[in-house]
Order: structure tokens, then C-alpha cells, then sequence
């Protein structure tokens, strides 16, 4: 029976607001709740409240008459009240409809947004109307004008990640008000830097609704980063440059549409693993208000109380069925509505945890769901592979087409170029795409990086042994330990040229290390520039120039390195294939690699075994049985803090030595001149360096 309202039983229309000729259907699902409401606001903010008559099981639902595109609305949920079993419900409450496609306003952390008074158990019976943002019906009519999802080959993208307000804010070629906007990403000179520094995605932090924290509201501090979500379909209305209500939804399409022309994906950073109602004491915004035990992992010793595998004071109900559908129904909505490419999934590993024993199980069924749906089938899946609890560390576990931040590239490769002896094996491992890891699903299946948002930047990387994060209020006891960069004993930024030099050097062979690895790179953005955050790895609450790209101030040298390095990758099968490589010898349809110690000799086992701090070399070249599919590359790599001498070798079976020519040099900022070796001639790897090597022929 089709949904009706002319005071007949309805079926359940879909959840959320479904517009039709004179209302729309609304459909809440709560299993505890006596009686839903909703409320509709005029341009006055006065409130009608319409009741939902009808249930179908756990959905409650009915026609709201005049309840159009535009409308601003809320939810009122009346039920059991008992917070020592987890049971909230509170009308006085205005809460945000899980399914809302966009917010106005946001959270007054100064009015009554919390179910509780201050004991967290009595009833707070004010109103919070006036404290809370407000849902808003959205038409998504948009004209893409024949725009799709670009569906990139996992193997061929290169991830820049970023923050559209950190991006944009003091770029000079952006309008001022347009500046930390939707709009203000898709300006012209944005869009162009992407695309001449090469790289063929955006991976953006959070823009699904969020709030400021409570305690940052209080220390007058900000949410940066955007991970407290208070609505999932919706995208953030603070970097809407309109302050029309529902703009931001026209902005974000208008910026996806923009990038699709210019060849870049979207990929979405989206975070639910938890929401910003917080700990038990925090404010009923939503899901806490509406179904708490359905929405939320309560503790089953106490269920006054969350289970916390996100930090952040409550996880979500992975087993739900409103959670695994409500999660779905998202990601669907930002693949049709918005032609996103993709999505990272914040503290993936909670979305795997199931049953009582609350373990990661990678045929989860949110997972599987996520897997299987047809819809979000073809778009990326990245999984940031832990969280914060007991069995959350789960890189190399995800389904099959999942990928992965592959935080031990990062460890490792950070840890080579310090000169930490006995890293020559794992290196290797990592560059070659990580099959200790991935052996099944292939090297695509990893994101391989040096530095992300959470952490260092690059240059402080190199800069700085101690985080400096005082300025965000938690005693500098935030963030991840402090580094254990070797950088000549200065702290910070240093007027000493062979310290500068070092750095730099050592950058650049981060850098040239990641787009010469198997796997999907991902660049922080920022780092082209030398963006430096003084030494805070932790600058998620500092909405300044902390955080802010300085585009005046970059180092233009430092950005044509990295774009001539990702021209390199771009151009070359044999850094940029999909396939693993074979070992030290032909295989067919693969490309072989072959490990050289300094004398030109293929690396013995006890080579590969010893405990101490060694140069690698590598011949790449790309082969199907016998017949060559590229150009091979020598690659070398000194992380040793003294230059060595490095005999080039020959490539195994080729009939004569070959002669090669220098495509990239780390040792140098200066573009490199063209120079030749030949197979037998002794190269100096300068310290901290990487060179590569192309083959362009045969000796006589």
C-alpha cells in the first residue's frame, strides 16, 4: 500500500522529510519513544508542533501539511526517562532529525542544550528552543549539466589532503568574502595550483555538520578540524560564503562540479564512529534524545555511562539497524546528491565492532552493508584502519576493495630518513607497496604517507623534537608523543645554513620516497609550500594562521621539487603500477625489481638481515616475459647522515650495460642538469638524498 494522508494508515514513507504536492512525509525511528513531534517554524521562529499518529514497528511517522522546501523543523520525542538505564527522552528538547539534509545555526553552548541538570539525572525540563540549530528542507534540484563521480583507477590517484578553510584563508588570489568557503575553494587559483602540482584528488576534513566543543566554547577556542558531527546528510553551513539559509548545499556542489572539470576527486573525510552529544554529561542534540541504547554503545554495566572507543566520549551502535541504514542512507546521499568520489572513514575500526564482546569483525555488518550497497558501489573507500579501544589497531583487516592509511609506511619511511639503522628490509617492503599487509588485495589497498593532518607537517617534522601545544588548552598533553626527529639539536626555525640545508634535503626525500612507492599516495596539503605549524601536531582548535596555508611565504623551490617528482610518477608504470613486482627475476606481466648493495652486486640475505644503517638501490623496470612495457629507473636512497659511493648497476639479463640519465636529485634544490652514468660508474649518494635514474640505452 502506497503512503497516503487523507487520514488514512500510512506505510512508512523513507526516513527523514519526503516533500509532496501540499506537505511532506516524516518518518523518526525510535524504538522507546511514547510520541514524536514535529515542530515547524515560521520566519518569526514561532512554533507548530505536529504529531506523527502513525507507527510502523520502530518507525513513526505522518503527513505534515505545508511543510515545504525551505521550512525550517525540529524533533520532539517524548518517552521513558531513566538515565541509569540509558533511557533520555525529553521533550523540552529540540533535536536535529537524523536525517536532515541541512542545518541553520548552530549550538549556543550558553542556552539549555543538556537533558540533565547539573547532578546528570533530573530531568532539565527548559526549553532548548533558540540554543540548537534548526533542520532545514532541501531541494536538491542542481544542474551537474552531465557531471559524474570520475571513478579514477585506485593505482592512479594521488591524494591531496586538506581543509577548505585552512586552504583558502589567506590565499591572495581569493576574495576576501569568499575566503574559508565552499566558493572560495572552487575560485580559479585554487583549482589551478591543484592541478598544476599534479595531484588527482582532494581528500577534505570534515564537512557533515559539526559544532564547536564545549570546552572550546568555554576557552573561546574553535573545532577546527570539524570531527564532532551533529548531522550526517547535512554539509557544514559555516562554510557556506551565503549566509542564505541551505546554501552551503549549492556551494558544495558548485566546488565538486568545479573540481570534476579540472579532473580532481572528492573524497570526503566523514566521521561515524561518534557524534558530538559527547559523554553522559553531555548536551541531547539528536540521537541521545530520540533512542539513546539504539543510536549509542552504552556500557552494559552501567548504562548511564558510553563506551568510548572514539576518545571523544561515546561510540556508536555499529549493530543497530537504524545506525547500519541511517550510515548508508548518508553515504548514499553524498555519492547521488553531491557526485562525491569517495569517503576516509575516521576511526574506521569502530564500525567493525560487534556483539557482546565489542570486536572488531571485518564481515561486520555496517561493514558489509557499506560494501555491498549498489549506490556507493565504485566510489573509494578509505579506512582509517584503528581506533582508541581494546582490539582497535586493524590495518591489513578491512573487506576487500577497502583501502588503507598505512601508518606503518609512515613510521617506517620517517624512521629511514633519520638514519635509524636496521630499516633497509622494511623500506623496501613499503616502497614495493606493503605485501606484508596487503598480499592479497594488492598495493592499492594501502595509502601510503609521511605526514597528515593529525600530526606534524612536513616541515615540522624536521624542525621541530618536542610538540608545542600549549595553545590548545590541555597542557601540552594532547597530541601524539614528541618527535624523535634528528635535526642537528635546534629547536624551530634555524638561521643556520647547514641545518636548513639538512632539512630541506630531507624533506625532499620524504617526498620523492612516497611518489616513488607502490600504493596511493597521499600529500598533506601544505607541505608544497613548506607549511609550518611551529611545532604543534595537534592544531585541530586553532582556527588561525597555526593552520592557515601562508601562500605568500611558501618556497616556490621546494613546490617545483614536488611537482616535477609527481610528474614522475605520472609518467612512470613502474612507481605508478597496480601490480606487485616481481623479485630478481623475469616474471611475466609484472615489472621486476632488483635490491643492489654500493658495489653493484644484487643484495645478499645477509645483507637484507644485518642490524645496521645502509643505503638501498633499486632497478625497476617493467617487463612482460621479455618484452619491455617502459622505461627502467634506478633509485637510490642514502638515510645515512654521510654521503656513500654507489657502483651503478646493471640491469640482470639485459645483453649489454646500459646508460642512464639523472631525472631527480634530492641532494639539490636546483632543477637537475642533465647528466649520464653509465652501468660500472661510481655515483656519490649525498647523505639524506635520493636519486633516480632513468635507463635511455645501451652501450656500444
Amino acid at each position: 500500500m502506497e503512503a497516503r494522508h487523507e487520514g488514512q494508515a500510512l506505510t512508512p514513507p523513507p526516513l527523514g522529510v519526503t516533500v509532496h504536492d501540499d506537505g511532506a512525509f516524516v518518518a523518526v525511528y525510535s524504538r522507546v519513544a511514547t510520541a514524536v513531534d514535529v515542530s515547524v517554524f515560521d520566519e518569526a521562529g514561532r512554533e507548530q508542533r505536529h504529531r506523527l499518529d502513525d507507527r510502523s514497528g520502530d518507525i513513526h511517522h505522518g503527513f505534515v501539511e505545508g511543510l515545504g522546501f525551505g521550512e525550517r523543523y525540529g524533533l520532539r520525542v517524548d518517552g521513558p526517562w531513566n538515565p541509569s538505564d540509558g533511557l533520555r527522552c525529553n521533550p523540552a528538547k529540540l533535536l536535529i532529525d537524523p536525517y536532515a539534509q541541512a542545518l541553520v545555526g548552530t549550538v549556543d553552548w550558553s542556552g539549555p542544550v543538556h537533558g540533565t541538570l547539573p547532578d546528570g539525572h533530573t530531568r532539565d525540563e527548559r526549553d532548548s528552543d533558540g540554543a540548537v540549530p534548526k533542520c532545514l528542507v532541501v531541494d536538491h534540484t542542481f544542474d551537474w549539466g552531465g557531471d559524474a563521480p570520475l571513478r579514477r583507477p585506485a593505482h592512479e590517484t594521488i591524494i591531496y589532503e586538506t581543509h577548505i578553510r585552512s586552504l583558502t584563508m589567506l590565499h591572495p588570489g581569493v576574495p576576501a568574502e569568499l575566503r574559508g568557503t565552499y566558493a572560495g575553494m572552487a575560485c580559479a587559483p585554487i583549482v589551478e595550483h591543484l592541478t598544476e602540482l599534479g595531484v588527482t584528488a582532494v581528500e577534505l576534513l570534515p564537512l557533515q555538520q559539526f559544532v564547536d566543543d564545549e570546552r572550546l566554547w568555554k576557552q573561546g577556542l574553535r573545532n577546527l578540524w570539524g570531527y564532532q558531527p551533529v548531522a550526517w546528510c547535512a554539509p557544514h553551513n559555516g562554510y557556506a560564503a551565503n549566509p542564505a539559509p541551505g546554501a552551503a548545499v549549492t556551494e558544495l556542489k558548485n566546488l565538486v562540479k568545479t573540481l570534476h572539470a579540472a579532473g580532481i576527486e572528492v573524497i570526503l573525510d566523514v566521521v561515524y564512529n561518534h557524534t558530538a552529544e559527547s559523554e553522559h554529561i553531555g548536551p541531547t542534540l539528536s540521537f541521545r534524545g530520540i533512542d539513546n541504547h539504539a543510536y549509542y554503545r552504552l556500557d552494559p554495566d552501567d548504562p548511564y555511562r558510553y563506551l568510548n572507543y572514539s576518545g571523544t566520549g561515546n561510540t556508536i551502535n555499529a549493530d543497530s539497524p537504524a545506525v547500519i541504514d541511517l550510515v548508508v542512507d548518508s553515504l548514499r546521499g553524498w555519492v547521488t546528491n553531491y557526485h562525491i568520489d569517495g569517503f576516509r572513514f575516521d576511526l574506521a575500526s569502530t564500525l567493525g565492532r560487534r556483539g557482546l564482546d565489542v570486536r572488531f569483525d571485518p564481515a561486520a555488518p555496517l561493514l558489509a552493508a557499506i560494501s555491498n550497497d549498489p549506490v556507493i558501489a565504485g566510489a573509494k573507500l578509505i579506512a582509517e584502519p584503528w581506533d582508541v579501544g581494546f582490539d582497535g589497531y586493524q590495518l591489513g583487516s578491512f573487506p576487500s576493495g577497502w583501502l588503507e592509511w598505512n601508518d606503518q609506511y609512515r613510521q617506517t619511511v620517517r624512521d629511514f630518513w633519520r638514519g635509524t639503522p636496521g630499516l633497509h628490509d622494511s623500506v623496501a617492503t613499503r616502497m614495493m607497496g606493503s605485501r606484508d599487509i596487503f598480499d592479497v588485495r594488492g598495493p592499492s589497498a594501502g595509502v601510503n604517507y609521511v605526514t597528515s593532518h593529525d600530526g606534524y607537517t612536513l616541515n615540522d617534522v624536521v624542525s621541530y623534537e618536542l610538540r608545542h601545544n600549549h595553545a590548545n588548552g590541555e597542557g601540552n598533553r594532547d597530541g601524539s608523543p614528541d618527535n624523535r626527529s634528528w635535526n642537528g639539536g635546534a629547536e624551530g626555525p634555524s638561521d643556520d645554513p647547514a641545518i636548513t640545508e639538512n632539512r630541506l634535503r630531507r624533506r625532499r626525500s620524504m617526498l620523492a620516497t612516497l611518489l616513488l612507492s607502490r600504493g596511493v599516495p597521499m600529500l598533506l596539503g601544505g607541505d608544497e609550500l613548506g607549511r609550518t605549524q611551529r611545532g604543534n601536531n595537534n592544531a585541530y582548535p586553532q582556527d588561525n594562521d597555526t593552520s592557515w596555508y601562508h601562500w605568500e611565504a611558501g618556497d616556490e623551490s621546494f613546490l617545483a621539487f614536488v611537482k616535477r617528482a609527481i610528474r614522475l610518477r605520472k609518467a612512470t608504470y613502474a612507481f605508478g603500477g597496480s601490480g606487485w613486482l616481481a623479485g630478481d627475476r623475469p616474471a611475466q606481466g609484472r615489472a621486476e625489481a632488483v635490491w643492489f648493495d654500493t658495489d653493484g652486486e644484487i643484495m645478499s640475505r645477509e645483507q637484507w638481515e644485518a642490524d645496521e644503517a645502509r643505503p638501498l638501490a633499486v632497478a625497476i623496470h617493467p617487463i612482460d616475459g621479455w618484452r619491455r612495457l617502459g622505461e627502467a629507473h634506478l633509485v637510490f636512497l642514502n638515510g645515512m647522515r654521510t654521503d656513500v659511493t654507489q657502483e651503478v648497476p646493471a640491469i640482470p639479463h639485459a645483453p649489454r650495460p646500459q646508460i642512464w640519465v639523472c631525472e631527480l636529485d634530492t641532494s639539490s634544490s636546483d632543477p637537475e642538469e642533465e647528466r649520464t652514468v653509465k652501468s660500472g660508474d661510481a655515483v656519490t649518494v649525498p647523505a639524506h638524498s635520493v636519486i633516480v635514474l632513468r635507463h635511455i640505452g645501451d652501450t656500444p
